[in-house]
């Protein structure tokens, strides 16, 4: 027997997440058709522009609003830092108080073990809270193939469902349809509606709620997202605005959590922050309307059977990121999609992800990477951003987004290879180290002046610039260079006049001003 005591090998990287998390197009390809859309710009300006004002109204209510985001941030990178920790704790008081969890690798396996859940049941039929996960996983289009038909509670969801969509919002996922579409939507699919139905907002609710109340008293199973995963109790928690989710939670017999393991927090207590966080930044309320709570199971009260599904799915791949892994600490409340001017004007669909705006914009490409073949959609999403820094701003855990997405344009190209990109700068670098050459670059430069149009602007830059000068206006050299103007007998004397101003306001200015 011998002992090899060379260098150690790297760890096996954990796998990427399945499911919802990459489209069939770039986001420049998508967010051009999306453009078009005018009634999607105009229902998304109006609702994005409802909860920007409502949330700054009522985060501007709390004398302590940035000490509450100070807290939030450090809970959520504290947990991070003992994510394992954490989620064994989670698992052992679950399973304290009659609940069983289990462990999903990834999408895959999420969709076996809720499937698995629900046939023991001897149900062909489920009831769903909104959940990000599920939809993230593709649950519904893996039940609907076992022969398990899914029922979307939440209305938005629901308005989603019906049609056939995709979510475009995190917390509104039908902010792209109108009271119009929606009640065409109604009067298409839901079975027995009023044909005389209208888009009164009070009357399409009624009609949902109507065909929901049938679904909420025959259905014995439930399958749920969380907010929130208490390790400190095993106490999972959803919060949301309708009372629907209430019903999925207290009335089937059995409940199925699925949650993102990157949900857990490490005490009780923790939530007074959060529960504060949440609800201003999202729908812009103090409090939210329903905040359900419970503990395994207790006898004789709420379902009789609960299983919680703790999903990696790509987290444990973004959690190695030094950088990348701040994105785990998002609560989901869509402040950083209501500010962004991109998403404003693109739509949720454009990102092709279940996540969309600037936290979809870092989020996916972790869970999902950004490589998975040539010119992977998700490849393009870390550009999908001006950086004006607005997301950060409103993030209610200060998650630095701008900062999160140079980190992956700067990923996404070393892992590029050889770019036409790569090498005109390899070429500028070496003309910019020699200033021989850079003078001669200079000059050769100023003879743009002669494809200059009378505004003074170049009418395109030459490959592989051209992308740039495709939506900027790019301005003609100038006749003369700065270096050269500054080494000319003009420069040199702008130079001196301006030393001796300067010389002669210090001597006028008092000694202790100075």
């Amino acid at each position: 027997m011998s002992t090899f005591l060379g260098m150690p090998t790297a760890p096996p990287r954990s796998p990427y997440g399945t499911g919802h998390l990459r489209g069939d197009r770039t986001f420049p390809e998508a967010a051009h058709d999306e453009l078009r859309n005018e009634q999607l710009r105009r229902n998304l300006g109006r609702a994005t522009r409802t909860i920007r004002t409502k949330r700054l109204d009522v985060t501007g209510e709390l004398p302590d609003w940035e000490q509450l985001r100070d807290a939030g941030s450090a809970i959520k990178t504290d947990t991070m830092n003992r994510l394992p920790e954490l989620l064994e704790q989670l698992e052992r008081k679950v399973t304290e108080r009659g609940g069983t969890v289990h462990w999903a690798r990834d999408g895959v396996e999420a969709n076996e073990i809720v499937t698995r859940l629900i046939r023991a049941t001897g149900s062909s039929d489920v009831i769903k809270v909104k959940s990000m996960a599920t939809q993230e996983i593709g649950l519904n289009e893996h039940l609907e193939a076992a022969g398990i038909t899914p029922y979307e509670t939440d209305l938005a969801e629901l308005i989603v469902q019906l049609a056939d969509d995709r979510p475009s919002h995190i917390l509104v996922p039908a902010i792209h349809r109108n009271r119009d579409e929606i009640r065409q939507i109604f009067l298409d699919e839901i079975p027995g509606v009023d044909p005389d139905l209208d888009n009164v907002p009070a009357h399409l609710a009624a009609a949902a709620r109507a065909y929901l109340r049938e679904k909420f008293m025959t259905t014995r199973v439930a399958v749920s997202g969380a907010n929130f995963g208490i390790a400190e109790t095993g106490t999972l928690t959803v919060v949301e605005s309708e009372g629907n989710g209430r019903m999925c939670l207290t009335l089937p017999d059995t409940l199925i959590t699925v949650m993102g393991i990157e949900k857990v927090l490490p005490r009780h207590q923790d939530l007074e922050v959060f529960l504060q966080l949440l609800p201003r930044s999202s729908t812009g309320e103090r409090m939210n309307p329903y905040t359900s709570m419970w503990t395994g199971v207790t006898p004789g009260d709420g379902p009789q059977d609960f299983h919680l599904v703790l999903l990696d799915n790509g987290r444990t791949a973004a959690l190695a990121d030094a950088i990348g892994r701040e994105a785990l600490n998002c609560i989901r409340c869509s402040a950083c999609l209501n500010v962004c001017p991109v998403y404003e004007r693109a739509g949720g669909h454009a990102y092709g992800s279940t996540y969309p705006g600037p936290i979809g914009a870092v989020l996916t490409p972790q869970l999902a990477g950004m490589h998975a073949a040539k010119n992977d959609p998700n490849s393009s999403l870390p550009y999908a951003s001006s950086l004006c820094g607005a997301c950060f701003d409103a993030c209610p855990v200060k998650i630095d987004i701008p900062s999160m997405l140079v980190e992956l344009r700067h990923q996404h190209t070393e892992q590029s290879g050889t770019t036409a990109e790569k090498l005109a700068m390899k070429a500028a670098a070496a003309v910019m180290s020699r200033p021989t050459l850079f003078t001669a670059a200079q000059k050769a430069a100023s003879l743009g002046r002669a494809v200059g149009g009378r505004d003074g602007t170049l009418p395109r830059l030459p490959a592989p610039f051209g992308g740039w000068s495709d939506s900027r206006d790019i301005a003609a050299p100038p006749k003369q260079s700065f270096r050269a103007w500054l080494s000319s007998a003009e420069g040199a004397e702008t130079m001196r006049a301006a030393a001796e101003e300067g010389a002669g306001r210090t001597a006028d200015t008092p000694e202790e001003d100075r």
